[in-house]
């Protein structure tokens, strides 16, 4: 797989901030020690500017090119938060925190746009500025917004702004990015359901909550199999139960319900939301129970721009000889849509190979990955500002 040989001198060192990261991971607006360590790196690499408390705990650093007559200026994005999961990969540089760790690789995505800040900065060949953007809370925390509220795109003059993520399963070093949509559309749901707590051994002396909250998670799948076009893609998830009793003879008062909805069609999600509403209020009745909806959208769909998604193949093909073009979008959903939806760009994948899926607790960034990404950052950079 080639790359720039100066990412394979630098390999050993980005690895080592990778590392670092992971063993010292940071949920979301949280990112106090990565955001510190962030500026430091790209001060000491000699960035035009580097400014903390972007957005909250967001970093962000401007690299000019050697020239500047082009008036371009392009925006890299890198997440730097971690997930509220206990790691178990028994690895030397394993989280130090209990019950977080660097599960989707965040701490690969920020040590690679580093690598490329240090290269870029060294070498400047290009027309035009870079921005580095070191996003925190991509992981429902709205991290996106928080630094797009803090006048991200015109305050650096963002023109066009790209982002990447690793990913399982597609082979390693292979890139894929698509036109159009690549990654879906989020909403969170909170459902409470309301009965009648009381003695397990009585069960018609209470409304029982348990057998309403049941009744409803298994409705709740008829939304996509029933009320959406089959051609249509739409997720229900119902992800949590939680009750106010812990104990064996008890019937709960009270059940809370949570989830997540995914879609691509701004038509599928209004129905999804009437019926959720639906389904929920009128099956809890049918128990005796109520139900009271709480429901959050959270991203739109990550939309990739066809000339924007042609120029990062045009990149990948370039570092890599491998980039997957056409392929399924995905139903994750990704904060970085807030920047797309604002600028053009495109946000691709590229391949950790065989190893655990993201969101697991022994999921582990693949440190050999570290030379391309950086080298598809730099030949971006070149590509879209070449010196005349």
């Amino acid at each position: 797989m080639p790359a720039r040989n100066r990412f394979a001198e630098l390999h050993d060192e980005i690895t080592e901030w990778r590392r670092d990261f992971h063993a010292h991971p940071e949920l979301r607006f949280q990112e106090h020690r990565t955001a510190a360590r962030v500026a430091e790196l790209l001060t000491s690499f000699g960035c035009d500017e580097v400014v903390s408390g972007v957005g909250q705990t967001g970093v962000v650093g401007v690299i000019h090119g050697r020239a500047r007559g082009s008036g371009k200026t392009i925006g890299f994005r890198a997440d730097m938060d971690a997930l509220p999961i206990p790691e178990t990969t028994g690895l030397p540089h394993a989280s130090k925190h209990p019950g977080v760790m660097h599960a989707c690789g965040h701490d690969g995505h920020t040590a690679m746009l580093l690598g490329a800040a240090k290269y870029l900065a060294e070498t400047r060949n290009f027309d035009g500025s870079v921005v580095l953007i070191f996003q925190p809370a991509e992981e429902g925390g709205g991290g996106a917004r928080a630094m797009l509220d803090d006048g991200l795109l015109n305050r650096w003059g963002i023109q066009e702004v790209y982002g990447m993520h690793n990913w399982p399963s597609i082979p390693a070093g292979q890139f894929a990015v698509r036109d159009g949509p690549q990654m879906a559309a989020t909403a969170f749901f909170d459902l409470t359901i309301k009965g009648q707590g009381g003695h397990a051994a009585l069960p018609h002396k209470a409304v029982d909550t348990t057998v309403a909250a049941a009744h409803v998670v298994v409705a709740l799948q008829t939304i996509a199999a029933r009320n959406i076009d089959p051609l249509k893609t739409v997720v229900v998830s119902t992800c949590g139960l939680r009750s106010d009793s812990d104990t064996y003879n008890v019937i709960p008062d009270e059940i809370n319900l949570r989830g997540t909805v995914r879609y691509f069609d701004p038509d599928v999600h209004d129905v999804v939301q009437k019926r959720l509403k639906e389904i929920a209020e009128l099956t809890a009745r049918a128990h005796g129970a109520e139900a009271h909806l709480h429901y959050s959208p959270r991203v739109p769909p990550t939309i990739n721009s066809p000339e924007a998604a042609a120029r990062a193949a045009e990149a990948a093909h370039k570092v890599s000889g491998h980039v997957i073009r056409d392929f399924d979008p995905v139903m994750p959903g990704e904060d970085f849509a807030e920047m797309l939806a604002e600028r053009t760009g495109a946000y691709l994948f590229l391949g950790n190979g065989d190893s655990a899926d993201l969101h697991n607790p022994s999921y582990e960034f693949n440190d050999e990955l570290i030379p391309l990404g950086c080298s598809w950052y730099a030949e971006m950079a070149e590509q879209s500002m070449p010196l005349g």
